[in-house]
């Protein structure tokens, strides 16, 4: 569950205004920089070409930020794609789609690395086959790493160290165009169909469709504390675990110490935090000026992946466009407190027989947002 600083600043101003008065050396060192380290440190000195490209794929969108990836390096040229089960999201992902989805994601930014050094990637899904139930021990993906003199960057590269997921309310007052859409569509390349709409009347049936969905996970006890859980409130707790959901900067960090924002306050469902947060959750759901979904012909691992792979490439030409993008999926979660909105989404995106919906954002252009906290590089190598 995203929550954004303006939101909270929004709907709680003049308290914080109050609880740092006087706190200018408090609110100038709370930044949590540490956290977003391996943004400014990926790396062209590295000696392995793996490593380089690695160090980019580490910075991919992912669910709830759990960055799941686990790599082991053992034989060369060739890297194993491994999932870290310890960061499944059991209640709002029950069958690990969304994680793999994620993890589609990293393999498309690796291979985007890797062809502006020169390399071809072959990636192998699933080597040893995979559960449709639940991830195991078993590889995500075999990747080969192989020199091609005719492997060049792809133009979406360079936008990689802006790409964001802007979750903050968009400009109302500024549409998304249909040219803008259609650029976004081709972005997302084979074996995936993307699909966009800024048409008034659909729009306005998916800000509602996104707002109820997001209002049921959220008073859906073990799907909301499962975010509760993940949130990591100021700069010291997001430095020492940057994954999850991150609360950062001076203010609400002032408001975390005088007990106005905390886990507690989040997971009581009659606290004014809590409110805050369905108040916040409504302002942005209903800020969204287009929408954009993905489509896969069925549900298979492989299916799951490809979408992952086709969302990091509409991120990356997002960002290029200048458009913000904030993945919307709640309506596509498989949970039962969900079913009437997952039936909702496909009504309303016009999913046919055995088509699985696997994503769904909101667009629209909204203010400059930072970089997500990550996990250094060393830290996501698997250790044999």
């Amino acid at each position: 569950m995203p929550t954004t600083r303006r939101s909270f600043l929004k709907a709680a101003g003049a308290t914080a205004i109050v609880l740092t008065a006087g706190g200018g050396a408090f609110v100038l060192t709370r930044e949590p920089t540490a956290a977003t380290e391996p943004w400014r440190t990926v790396s062209d000195n590295y000696e392995d070409p793996r490593l380089r490209a690695l160090s980019y794929a580490i910075l991919a969108p992912n669910p709830h930020n759990r960055q799941p990836w686990l790599i082991d390096l053992r034989r060369d040229n060739e890297m194993l794609l491994y999932c870290d089960t310890e960061r499944l999201l059991p209640a709002t992902d029950p069958f690990n789609r969304q994680i793999v989805i994620g993890l589609g994601c990293f393999l498309e930014l690796l291979s985007l690395a890797a062809a502006k050094d020169g390399y071809a990637t072959e990636t192998e899904p699933f080597p040893e086959g995979a559960s449709t139930e639940r991830l195991d021990d078993r590889p995500i993906a075999k990747v080969r790493f192989r020199r091609d003199d005719g492997v060049g960057p792809d133009p979406l590269f360079r936008h990689v160290l802006e790409r964001r997921s802007n979750k903050e309310p968009y400009d109302t007052a500024r549409p998304v165009s249909d040219s803008t859409l259609a650029a976004l569509q081709e972005a997302a390349g084979g074996g995936v169909t993307a699909k966009t709409t800024n048409a008034f009347d659909r729009v306005a049936a998916l800000r509602t469709l996104t707002w109820k969905a997001m209002e049921t996970e959220m008073r859906t006890k073990d799907a909301y504390m499962e975010s509760v859980h993940l949130m990591r409130i100021g700069k010291a707790e997001i430095e020492a675990n940057p994954d999850g959901i991150d609360l950062g900067g001076p203010f609400l960090e002032a408001l975390n110490r005088f007990g106005v924002l905390t886990r507690e306050t989040l997971a009581d469902v009659n606290s004014t935090a809590f409110q805050q947060g369905l108040d916040m959750f409504r302002e942005t759901t209903g800020s969204a000026m287009a929408h954009l979904w993905l489509k896969t012909k069925g549900n298979a691992r492989e299916d799951q992946l490809a979408a992952g792979r086709a969302w990091l490439r509409i991120n990356l030409k997002a960002t290029e466009l200048g458009l913000g993008i904030h993945p919307m999926s709640q309506s596509l979660q498989e949970f039962e407190e969900m079913r009437p909105h997952f039936d909702t989404a496909r009504d309303l995106l016009e999913a046919a027989p055995g088509e699985r919906i696997q994503m769904l954002g909101r667009l629209g252009y909204g203010p400059k947002v930072g970089a997500s906290p990550r996990w250094p590089l060393k830290t996501r190598l698997r250790k044999i």
